[in-house]
């Protein structure tokens, strides 16, 4: 009798856990990108050198290229939390700013399909982006109000 390659233990829905058990950890374990690879090692040595946040990073290519894992790696060679998230969960602006309050100091968010972020999360991004700031309405009409809140310093990675 021939031994059965279907594994009885793993259950239906494991593949997720499978998946990032295969998943390179560090960009030495990366496999391609040479110059990106170099590039994003001294990105990284730089920031965490200086006690910073790493600059916002933008990854793009077709599917399948490693982008995600990358925005892993990237968080794990910083030794912060990554937070994820994709462009089409975030449709208010209200969406956006529970994500950006709940970030700690120097942890990664990672937006996959950024491009689809609609037009108002967009406008409020920006100032958190640049400013660590987060502009929020309160209320309606005549007695509405603008509030700042300040967010701590974090690294966005859109894809």
């Amino acid at each position: 009798m021939t031994e059965s390659p279907i594994n009885p233990d793993i259950q239906l829905g494991d593949e997720d856990v499978i998946d990032r058990s295969l998943r390179p950890e560090f960009l030495a374990d990366f496999v391609g990108q040479a110059k990106l690879k170099e590039q994003l090692s001294i990105f990284i040595e730089a920031a965490r050198g200086r006690g910073e946040s790493l600059d916002h990073v933008l990854l793009f290519g077709p599917p399948g290229l490693g982008k995600t894992t990358l925005s892993h790696i990237i968080a794990r060679e910083l030794n912060v939390k990554l937070r994820q998230t994709s462009g089409p969960v975030l449709e208010r602006a209200g969406d956006l700013a529970a994500v950006l309050t709940n970030l700690e100091p120097h942890d990664v968010l990672f937006i996959d399909e950024i491009h689809r972020l609609s037009p108002v999360v967009e406008e409020i991004l920006y100032p958190a982006m640049e400013d660590f700031q987060l502009d929020i309405m309160i209320g309606e009409g005549p007695g509405a109000r603008s509030v700042k809140l300040s967010l701590p310093p974090f690294t966005l990675i859109g894809a």
